[in-house]
């Protein structure tokens, strides 16, 4: 498969990994317990988080994704055996409301708009966390809008999501590429018609399961280049 700009008049971004840097909430891990080295919980904690997602999508039994990163930060503690007051596991989670925004986000966003397409957010994130992470990133003025799982109750990669956050932004799901770096909701996003483009910024391996995105890029001014060619 490979990317056809020509098809595309809006560009749709996840946001946690994509836009913003999950692997910033190792400082609140470090800072709220006696951890010296708080990556292989925060590691756990993303993994639990993620997992939890894709079970309650098929048990039908939504909380909200701020509430499922609770339930997993209590398991990552747990499972690294780390103590910790319920006060402090609050302190911990509220990092979401704040975390690093990358590097290459706002001027790559501004080339997109500048070319033309209009540009959202797709996230797993419920409103209250989607607001606080558009604003610290401070792309509020370069967004269309912010579209939520939470609208529909549902997670990524649920084909019903992204044909929903197509109806939002009343665009054809063919003219839509979505960006992600997680592999899982590049497939889901072309499983459900999309284009997808999956954002590697790690040199992480190809998923060998599923659809192939439709193109690979390990930042986002790689992808700005693409889309202006």
């Amino acid at each position: 498969m490979a990317l056809d700009p020509d098809a595309v008049s809006t560009v749709t971004f996840d946001s946690y990994s994509t836009l913003v840097d999950v692997d910033a909430v190792e400082g609140a891990l470090e800072a709220h317990t006696a951890l010296e080295d708080p990556e292989p919980v925060s590691r756990t904690w993303r993994a639990r988080s993620m997992q939890y997602t894709l079970v309650a999508n098929h048990l039908d039994e939504y909380e909200t994704f701020y509430e499922i990163n609770r339930d997993a930060l209590a398991y990552a503690l747990a499972a690294h055996d780390v103590e910790c007051s319920d006060e402090e596991r609050e302190e911990i989670l509220a990092a979401y409301h704040d975390l690093e925004v990358f590097g290459d986000v706002r001027e790559s966003l501004e080339r997109l708009r500048n070319a033309g397409y209009d540009c959202y957010v797709l996230s797993n994130g419920n409103p209250e966390m989607l607001e606080s992470m558009v604003e610290g990133a401070g792309i509020d003025d370069l967004l269309e809008d912010a579209i939520s799982a939470h609208e529909l109750e549902t997670f990524k990669p649920a084909p019903k999501l992204y044909r929903h956050a197509a109806g939002r932004a009343g665009t054809s799901l063919e003219e839509i590429v979505h960006v992600s770096a997680l592999w899982f909701d590049v497939q889901g996003a072309v499983h459900a018609g999309m284009q997808g483009v999956w954002l590697d910024r790690k040199g992480d391996p190809v998923e060998p399961f599923g659809p192939e995105p439709d193109a690979v890029v390990t930042g986002l001014d790689e992808l700005a280049d693409a889309l202006e060619d």
